[in-house]
């Protein structure tokens, strides 16, 4: 016989699978909508200003760089902005040589003295391009010829003052890259498009960012962040504010994964849910609820039972598999997905885990330099310490 407290606790251990029946749906509904509503993107092509702050050397560089060269649209540039000596610059003169035609720049030094040197970076960029229209993209992404047109044929709507694009891993060959990719398919993705459902993109992801002068201006420049961090969800967000809509497009760009062990992806994934719980207090928390394998270990560790056993670990099982079916296979197309959908409840057990350990963090590692984060701004635990 199951106690009042026990059949309480039951209940809240289901939480999660509403989660995902409302991330199910909204995945299906934002990629059905995707489909049926695509943009004719041929008419639009203002002329666009590709804007790139860079630290260091990438993994597949040259051929990251490169994609944004052979672009099939009619007028853009491609602005650098790259460290003193950056150990990209050699890759950098040779993109030049190899696109003569194309209008490429390549700016040394952010000549700012900011916490965050890739935002520091993007203010110079903004304030040389040439054009209006701006096309913000993070160093390891790499895009097919018609990404431009896919991109900012959104931005002839008047109402719409940014847009963003998903992005997935062009590799997944070792074990903490698969776990990496499914880990991005089925909970960073149905945590993003369950958001577009409720309450509308007010946010950017850091691969695309397309916007105008003008928008990055109504919120003061890139100078007004410049010591925060979360810089793309910032933008997007500061977008959204101004009244504007931000786009949200199926779109998938690749990215080469900038990581190589377990420890790399745990450090990475440590930092990022850190700088939530400092942006987004009350979401962080109620991350809980988005946790089903936690939950149904508990639910069965109270009262084990078959029944409860079949019922919280099959609907686990079940709607968490088909969340990263209708994501990765239906909605983004990628292949191979099925071989590395049995990885997700090693992905769930580590995302729960991290989701403990980032509540007793005071700090963060980013670029090798640790962090405070206090009042929304990055403070180096040693002072004086900064970006180069």
């Amino acid at each position: 016989m199951t106690s009042f407290a026990e059949s309480i606790f039951l209940f809240i251990a289901a939480i999660p699978f509403i989660y995902y029946l409302i991330a199910l749906y909204s995945s299906m509904r934002f990629f059905w909508v995707s489909g049926r509503y695509k943009r004719q993107t041929a008419d639009f092509t203002p002329p666009v200003s590709i804007l790139k702050p860079n630290r260091g050397l990438d993994p597949e560089a040259y051929e990251n760089f490169a994609s944004f060269c052979r672009q099939d649209y009619p007028d853009y540039e491609i602005l650098f902005c790259v460290g003193e000596n950056d150990s990209a610059l050699p890759v950098l003169e040779k993109l030049k040589h190899d696109f003569p035609t194309l209008r490429i720049r390549i700016l040394e030094g952010s000549e700012c003295d900011a916490t965050n040197d890739k935002v520091a970076k993007l203010g110079r960029l903004v304030s040389h391009a040439d054009h209006e229209v701006l096309v913000i993209s993070d160093s390891d992404v790499r895009v097919r010829p018609d990404y431009l047109r896919s991109v900012v044929a959104p931005l002839s709507d008047p109402k719409v003052g940014g847009v963003t694009c998903l992005y997935v891993s062009i590799h997944a060959d070792t074990l903490t890259q698969k776990l990496q990719s499914i880990g991005m398919i089925s909970d960073f993705y149905p945590g993003i498009l369950t958001a577009w459902q409720l309450d509308g993109v007010q946010f950017a992801l850091g691969p695309t960012i397309v916007t105008t002068r003008a928008k990055i201006a109504g919120f003061g420049g890139y100078r007004e962040i410049e010591n925060r961090p979360a810089d793309d969800l910032l933008v997007g967000r500061l977008i959204a504010e101004q009244g504007y809509r931000v786009e949200l497009l199926a779109y998938v760009v690749e990215t080469v994964a900038d990581f190589q062990s377990f420890s790399d992806l745990i450090h990475k994934r440590i930092r990022w849910m850190t700088v939530m719980r400092h942006m987004r207090r009350w979401g962080h928390l109620g991350l809980i609820f988005t946790l089903g394998l936690p939950w149904s270990v508990a639910a069965v560790a109270l009262h084990p039972s078959l029944l409860v056993a079949v019922a919280y670990f099959g609907s686990y099982a079940i709607l968490r598999f088909a969340l990263a079916s209708v994501i990765g296979v239906w909605g983004m197309k990628q292949r191979g997905i099925w071989k590395t959908m049995l990885l997700i409840p090693l992905w769930d057990a580590m995302a729960f885990l991290i989701w403990l350990i980032s509540f007793g963090r005071k700090s963060i590692r980013w670029r090798d330099i640790d962090y405070y984060i206090s009042e929304g701004k990055l403070v180096p635990v040693t002072p004086g310490s900064s970006q180069t």
